[in-house]
């Protein structure tokens, strides 16, 4: 009977560890004029309802966190809601850097929850396949981030010169979702924090305390939307999704 009522009303859950979805989403847009980018409009919805969809349809993600600036707390749960976000969202104040925004979401996702994934409020266009690959490696290695190749030659420079040139073959760029046993992150976050060491990512932290992180290929569509030219470009990647289907 229960196999039967499953298959009547939906299909049984996947079991999998418990993985919560923490939303960087406090910055201040200083790249965007103070305006909140976040809340943009993106082919007629705002960059974090598209952020927060492909969270919600990721089958890998159960609960989702979102760290956000005050100001932002009730906008942000009437755009769940209008956005019709399905999965259980908590919506919590952000601190002064990223490291402490993100900690303080972390603190509040599931107590026994295993896995946390953090994730850019200003990445909309991460697929929600790409974020389950990230959360299905992280559940094996404890730790793994999307990145992809960079494409340009990249130079180390001081005073205005170049020091070195790195083989391009080594170097990644890194993106979100970053995926880390929940401990673990908690640990790193905190000794970053403490410690008043600028991060820019959580792999950075995780880095500090000696921890491997593993990477999955990411896309180059996974764009983080910091200026205008940003916003139009992911505009247009979404209407060419659109033509393809």
């Amino acid at each position: 009977m229960k196999n039967f009522l499953r298959k009547l009303f939906g299909r049984e859950r996947d079991a999998h560890p418990f993985c919560s979805a923490v939303v960087a989403a406090a910055g201040g847009s200083s790249r965007m004029g103070g305006v909140n980018k976040l809340l943009l409009p993106l082919e007629g919805i705002p960059v974090l309802a598209r952020t927060l969809r492909a969270l919600d349809e990721a089958r890998l993600v159960d609960e989702i966190v979102v760290a956000a600036r005050e100001e932002d707390l009730l906008t942000i749960g009437d755009l769940c809601r209008t956005y019709g976000v399905t999965k259980p969202v908590k919506i919590v104040r952000g601190g002064e850097t990223r490291a402490a925004s993100v900690l303080a979401a972390a603190m509040e996702c599931r107590e026994d929850g295993a896995f946390i994934a953090v994730h850019d409020g200003a990445r909309p266009l991460a697929e929600p396949a790409l974020i389950d690959s990230v959360i299905q490696l992280a559940f094996r290695t404890n730790a793994a981030a999307a990145a992809v190749p960079v494409k340009d030659t990249i130079k180390v420079t001081a005073e205005g010169k170049i020091v070195s040139t790195p083989d391009r073959e080594t170097l990644r760029a890194v993106q979100t979702p970053q995926v880390f046993d929940g401990a673990l992150l908690r640990a790193a976050l905190q000794a970053a924090v403490e410690g008043g060491i600028p991060v820019t990512d959580d792999c950075s932290a995780v880095e500090r305390i000696g921890k491997e992180i593993y990477l999955t290929e990411g896309s180059y569509e996974n764009i983080k939307i910091t200026t205008q030219e940003d916003l139009a470009l992911a505009a247009a990647i979404l209407q060419r999704r659109e033509e393809e289907q």
